[in-house]
């Protein structure tokens, strides 16, 4: 018998690291060739990590939620014949192997993982341990259950005098005298242990104190450092300008029923992507990334959608390329695609990174108006705000109009917040005329 050691293969080009989101196999466990491993994530994606052998799990190279280099030790098998570790050396001595060293990583699986990713084998940290007794009696469990309206706690005169000085419905207090007979021990008890009747006098409500560790790991911790990134680096305007759709819905419907078979259902997006590409021919400043270390805005002439999505497992953006060269139906295909693949955990690295602007959406719950955070490092996002049918003044009456807000952030820096309003109003005069979408100029 031998030992076999697997090595974190590269995941992704340029990619010196990934963290640790799922063990698939326990110490222990026979595993088979080309059974998976363990899954490790990337810039949002997930990838899964085969066995190159048969051989049963004797070491694993971290927890969950570390983050470990390419070509680090990740798990080591006992296997039949020699294997590729020599006889006694120590686990942790493989960390100081060359990555490259020995039998090549097996290659990655990707995403194929994703709908997994939220429920890693996490150590939340136990419920608290009850108390220390006090004269017998577990100050945990004292405020557990009330008596039975009408029943009269059985306690000392001197003892209802304390609880009612102290507000505390003797109902709720345990006793551990006959018969459940309540003592000066068994209200101290009640008082050192917090028990609701000290501060909810009866109420029937019962305070939970307890507290619930949730790790930040996997996608949680990409979205957190990515917001932490933007807070930190950019300077945000936001904008946000009302818009008359009502032309647009009108043009939209009659899309929809006329669609020919197997065309996608139109929503805003589609429309509101041409729009910004129409717009962005203008202003080719705003479809760019910012690169400050280097004070460099790269100006990209592909326009590249990043369209933020909720999905079961946390905000996700997955990327619409060349939105420039897509008309309406086939922006609207690839949103579904893309969303379809965000949401069921099969989206790829390539398909959740390269965004050069973005458009964000709360949906039918988009409220009036949100602060949208920039996707960094580009230097634009546009937010669409749930669309509401109100009164508007026409010059002569009111008349019922479909209305939604674009709320739209920009990086101040070097984005000036006249750009920034010439930007979205250019875009609210193509949604406003939507046949002007379609005009090539």
């Amino acid at each position: 018998m031998g030992e076999h050691v697997i090595k974190l293969p590269d995941v992704g080009e340029g990619v010196a690291e990934a963290e640790l989101v799922e063990w698939m196999v326990d110490i222990g466990a026979n595993v088979r060739e080309d059974e998976v491993l363990a899954a490790v994530m990337t810039d949002k994606a997930t990838v899964e990590i085969p066995s190159p052998v048969e051989g049963k799990v004797i070491w694993q190279g971290g927890k969950v939620g570390e983050i470990l280099s390419v070509g680090s030790p990740l798990i080591r098998l006992e296997v039949d014949g020699a294997g590729n570790v020599k006889p006694g050396e120590a686990p942790e001595a493989a960390k100081d192997e060359a990555p490259k060293s020995e039998s090549k990583g097996p290659e990655p699986k990707e995403a194929k993982a994703q709908p997994k990713e939220e429920k890693p084998k996490a150590e939340p940290k136990p419920a608290p341990k009850p108390a220390p007794k006090a004269n017998g009696v577990a100050s945990g469990a004292l405020a557990a259950v009330p008596r039975k309206e009408g029943e009269k706690p059985l306690a000392s005169p001197a003892v209802r005098k304390r609880a009612a000085e102290a507000g505390i419905d003797l109902r709720r207090v345990p006793g551990t005298g006959p018969a459940g007979r309540i003592s000066h021990e068994d209200l101290d008890a009640f008082i050192a242990s917090g028990g609701e009747g000290a501060v909810g006098r009866g109420a029937g409500y019962v305070r939970n104190t307890s507290v619930t560790d949730v790790p930040v790991i996997g996608l949680r911790r990409k979205i957190a450092q990515q917001m932490e990134a933007a807070n930190a680096r950019i300077v945000p305007i936001t904008y946000v300008d009302e818009i008359d759709m009502t032309a647009l819905e009108d043009l939209r419907k009659e899309l929809n029923d006329t669609r020919k078979e197997g065309r996608p259902k139109l929503t805003i997006l589609p429309f509101l992507m041409r729009a910004m590409v129409k717009a962005i021919s203008e202003q080719p400043h705003l479809n760019a990334i910012f690169d400050d270390e280097a004070g460099v805005v790269r100006q990209h002439g592909g326009v590249h959608i990043g369209i933020a999505a909720q999905t079961p497992n946390g905000l996700m953006v997955p990327v619409v390329r060349h939105a420039e060269a897509r008309d309406i139906w086939e922006c609207a295909e690839e949103v579904g695609r893309l969303s379809d693949a965000a949401k069921s955990g099969k989206a790829s690295r390539d398909e959740l990174s390269g965004s050069t602007i973005t458009i964000t959406s709360l949906g039918a719950i988009g409220g009036i108006v949100t602060t949208p955070v920039i996707n960094h490092p580009e230097v634009a996002i546009v937010g669409v705000n749930k669309m509401q049918t109100l009164p508007r003044w026409n010059g002569s009456e009111f008349v019922p109009r479909k209305i939604m807000n674009l709320s739209s952030s920009f990086d101040h820096r070097v984005i000036d917040g006249w750009d920034a309003a010439v930007f979205i109003q250019r875009i609210k005069a193509l949604i406003e005329n939507p046949a002007m979408i379609f005009i090539e100029s």
